[in-house]
């Protein structure tokens, strides 16, 4: 029998001996492909990455938080002035489905937007002043949470995504309409909306203190006729409104204790909404068409006064939305006079002033006012309808 010697001669020369290959080493040869991965491999890995997984609570992303919060405020600004407006056409229409529909045909969509901002204005910049006054605190004060219920609240991400020139808009909105006695108000809401708090004045206490006396002795300045004259006609609301919001916009600044942070911003949330709906109720109610009062007769023949709104008027017919109710087609020849009144909400409740601006207007109708004084009311008006 040959030896492997003797056939190295004949049959060539012997194979170099492999080196030791890892037991977990996997060859693959190019020309077949990828052997299946043996039991214990990467697909097992994988299959138990998936069941980990299952085990964990999901939780949401930051961003896709942030977005649905975003998406949910700019939904609320947008869409709750498209709904009040819907809904004063239809009480104006005293429910009457015929009416509103009249209404819709004739109030164009500028008339209906001009009608909204000039009566919810005071409605849409409270409901956002307020919202961004108490999400700022609340956002200061929500790392005072427990570790495991961080969760921020809803004004507080409201105010966190909104842009400061949208939060100073809403200040300068509400300024501007808001009525006169109510603007004290907005200085504990600025203040807490921007944490403007004390310190930020001055470093030192003593120049932070004149700082502190100065502004008061100006706001001290500016309503102490008015002041006056609230004592003098007993006028406790009045004084209150005046006097207590700028003292308390030295304390409202700064984070909450934590044991009051979660139930202040649900019992906050209600309160806002309830608010809102309140003062919700006199706008949706607010005529969206002015109050005349038409005088219709023949020419030799008595007369009579038609108290309500004009819808439209065309060359037969004008057409009147009587404040007590129905639709009244009246010739457009029978017309003899028709005068503009204004209505019960309008007239004043209080014989207040802050230098020569009545308490009751807002800084847009006192400066109205200059440029058109108050006309004398026609003896019309005064009539029942």
């Amino acid at each position: 029998m040959p030896t492997a010697t003797g056939d190295a001669s004949a049959d060539g020369p012997v194979p170099t001996p492999r080196a030791s290959v890892p037991a977990d080493h996997v060859e693959v040869n190019p020309d077949v492909g990828p052997r299946a991965e043996p039991i214990g491999s990467a697909a097992d890995a994988d299959a138990d990455a998936d069941a980990d997984a299952d085990a964990v609570p999901v939780r949401w992303d930051p961003t896709e938080r942030r977005a649905r919060a975003s998406q949910s405020f700019w939904t609320a600004v947008v869409g709750v002035p498209a709904i009040f407006s819907v809904l004063r056409l239809g009480v104006e229409a005293g429910g009457e489905l015929q009416t509103t529909l009249l209404l819709v045909a004739n109030v164009g969509t500028v008339n209906l937007l001009a009608g909204f901002l000039t009566t919810a204005a005071r409605l849409l910049s409270t409901g956002l002043v307020a919202v961004f006054a108490l999400g700022a605190v609340l956002a200061v004060s929500v790392e005072r949470l427990p570790p495991g219920t961080r969760r921020r609240p809803l004004f507080a991400r409201w105010a966190d995504l909104t842009p400061a020139w949208f939060v100073l808009a809403s200040f300068l909105l509400a300024l501007l309409t808001w009525p006169l006695l109510y603007l004290p108000l907005l200085l504990p809401a600025f203040v807490a909306a921007f944490q403007l708090r004390p310190e930020r004045l001055h470093e030192w206490v003593v120049p932070r203190l004149l700082a502190i006396a100065a502004l008061f002795a100006g706001y001290g300045w500016l309503m102490l006729p008015t002041l006056r004259d609230a004592g003098a006609q007993r006028e406790l609301l009045v004084l209150a409104l005046l006097v207590v919001p700028p003292v308390l916009a030295l304390f409202i600044a700064g984070p909450l204790p934590g044991v009051v942070i979660r139930p202040l911003a649900s019992v906050t949330e209600v309160a806002v909404l309830a608010m809102l709906a309140w003062a919700a109720l006199p706008v949706i109610s607010t005529p969206v068409l002015p109050l005349t009062v038409t005088t219709v007769g023949a020419e030799s023949g008595p007369t009579e006064d038609v108290r309500g709104h004009v819808v439209t008027t065309d060359d037969v017919n004008m057409v009147i939305l009587q404040e007590r109710g129905g639709v009244r087609y009246v010739p457009v020849g029978l017309v003899r006079a028709q005068v503009l009144c204004p209505s019960e909400e309008e007239l004043p409740r209080h014989r207040l002033r802050i230098h020569d601006f009545h308490v009751e207007d807002s800084l847009l109708e006192g400066l109205g006012r200059r440029v058109r004084p108050v006309h004398r009311i026609d003896a019309a008006c005064r009539a029942p309808g």
